[in-house]
């Protein structure tokens, strides 16, 4: 089984080149599973409705968030529009499982695919260095005991890469793929860990790379240089998409490799 994950698609320029490139890659690798994070895919913050439809049509089984996913507030109507048992497009765009209970949304998916093979895509958030929310080592816990399908993503979106590894570490062998987010910097580090569970520290952005992570390079140097706040708007420019492809037994959940992948123009 091949399982694609697309690392955070930013604004309009990361949406045109995961378009580009999405389907040559989906048919050359022969992916069964493609998981997109989508929480940056509306102006570079946030995610609407109507983009994640569009996710969706490229192909996406599902739609990964993290800390953003409130920037749009539509999203929220959205992700309510369905019950906990839908396998409609609201249910299957999800948000970290470890905010506070109540939070709209859900924090994982299990689905089927057309083949009949049972999956699960749970979406986490750090707390070094981010927004409160609850331990997601105990979260993933206590997820990996309601679900039963063996074949299991995990998004883990975080700030420290200490944390990402600490997590993938923590679940080796009892999850497929441990994929960090959030950084918006590709790491080289993808790798089979010894029981099983494929892990990279962050699969990078799917946006513009003549940036400073997505955003125009003139706003966040004048943060930098002032201190003054100021809004920050998407890059253009340098689009690539960032994902990663990770082999495993359907039957087990075990991974077996993984290929990372930073396509451009």
């Amino acid at each position: 089984m091949h399982i694609l994950f697309v690392g955070d698609v930013f604004g309009s320029a990361g949406r045109r080149i995961v378009r580009e490139h999405l389907g040559h890659v989906v048919e050359q690798h022969h992916v069964d599973l493609l998981v997109i994070n989508g929480e940056n895919a509306a102006g570079g913050f946030g995610l609407t409705p109507a983009i994640a439809d569009e996710l969706f049509e490229l192909g996406a089984h599902v739609i990964t968030t993290g800390n953003h996913v409130w920037d749009k507030r539509e999203i929220i109507e959205y992700m309510k529009s369905v019950p906990e048992d839908s396998h409609e497009h609201p249910r299957r765009v999800i948000r970290p499982a470890n905010y506070v209970a109540g939070t709209p949304g859900y924090g994982f998916y299990q689905g089927q695919l057309a083949s009949g093979q049972e999956y699960a895509v749970i979406n986490l958030q750090g707390r070094v260095f981010m927004g409160s929310s609850d331990d997601p080592f105990r979260v993933a816990d206590a997820l990996l005991k309601q679900i039963t399908a063996k074949v299991i993503l995990v998004d883990v979106h975080a700030e420290a890469t200490s944390e990402k590894a600490a997590l993938g570490w923590y679940l080796d062998g009892r999850v497929t793929a441990v994929l960090g987010t959030h950084t918006h910097v590709p790491t080289a580090d993808n790798r089979v860990l010894p029981n099983g569970t494929a892990y990279q520290t962050d699969v990078g952005m799917s946006g513009p790379y003549d940036s400073i992570i997505g955003v125009e390079k003139e706003l966040v140097l004048q943060r930098f240089l002032t201190g003054m706040p100021g809004k920050f708007e998407a890059a253009k420019g340098d689009p690539r998409m960032a994902a990663t492809l990770i082999e495993c037994d359907g039957a087990t959940g075990r991974a077996l490799r993984t290929q990372r992948f930073l396509l451009g123009e």
